[in-house]
């Protein structure tokens, strides 16, 4: 069970899911796109349950307390910062940190910018942001894979992405989410301002900075049928990780894979936090 709480930062207030007994042992889990800390859900269980105190947060722009209208408040040092002020709020000076997707770009460069607050990495779905610029701009399946960034980008993308009952986020996640947890999402993304302030995020992206190596305890868990996701940006990862290294994949497993395979997806993150638990 996890409880619904809300953080304050000099930044607004973070609504977040929380479970476990306070603890030394914290772990801050972020969410990516168009989800919220719901999607971590079955993975607060699984570390409360180990002892830890986990913390899912909705994020900047996904919070409605925390929901600037500017572009150029969803860049990437922004985003740090947001994780930084959850932490020492809750008093974290180190914590074991966990991402999905958008979460995981977030957590990639907090490790990059801050390794002595890292215990542990463990990155979902999207590879160093190195790797995957890399793919990006030289492997054509990379390409196509991130076509859709572009609709995401436009003036239209709002109108286009809620269209129709909302068709084109429901089909992001291809049946692979839980029912419930997509009305939820739906719900949220049709706020005043959500889906503007989710979609900021993508458009951000030209004012981020490079990560450089990770030096922390890395986990990287790539599926085979993420949408979203090649092998060469999964596999290139390696270069850009200097500290201990751990790459595993799913096999048949989506982009979604934290709500697909949740029992998976637990063992894997209970092994590599617990195996460097201080």
């Amino acid at each position: 069970m996890s409880d619904h709480v809300t953080i304050p930062t000099a930044a607004g207030k973070f609504d977040a899911l929380e479970a476990g007994p306070p603890s030394e042992h914290g772990v801050l889990l972020l969410h990516g796109f168009p989800e919220s800390g719901l999607q971590w859900q079955r993975q607060l269980g699984a570390l409360a349950q180990a002892g830890y105190h986990a913390i899912a947060p909705d994020q900047r722009g996904y919070s409605p307390g925390v929901r600037p209208e500017a572009v150029t408040e969803y860049r990437m040092e922004k985003l740090i910062g947001d994780v930084l002020a959850v932490a020492d709020r809750v008093g974290w000076d180190r914590f074991d940190l966990v991402g999905h997707d958008w979460g995981s770009a977030v957590a990639w460069s907090v490790a990059g910018a801050v390794p002595e607050r890292v215990s542990t990495l463990s990155a979902l779905s999207i590879p160093h942001p190195e790797a995957f610029g890399q793919a990006l701009a030289h492997d054509p399946d990379q390409q196509r894979r991130s076509a859709y960034m572009r609709l995401f980008r436009s003036e239209d993308a709002e109108r286009t992405l809620l269209d129709e009952d909302a068709a084109r986020i429901r089909e992001l996640f291809e049946d692979r989410v839980p029912a419930e947890h997509v009305t939820a999402y739906l719900e949220r993304m049709r706020a005043p301002g959500a889906l503007t302030a989710a979609l900021n995020w993508y458009r951000a992206v030209r004012h981020s900075g490079a990560v450089g190596r990770i030096t922390v305890p890395t986990l990287y868990v790539w599926s085979t049928e993420d949408s979203a996701v090649g092998a060469r940006a999964a596999e290139a990862t390696a270069d850009y990780v200097a500290g201990e290294y751990r790459f595993e994949v799913l096999d048949g497993v989506s982009h979604w894979m934290a709500e697909e395979v949740p029992e998976r997806v637990n063992e894997l993150l209970l092994s590599h936090i617990g195996g460097h638990r201080r």
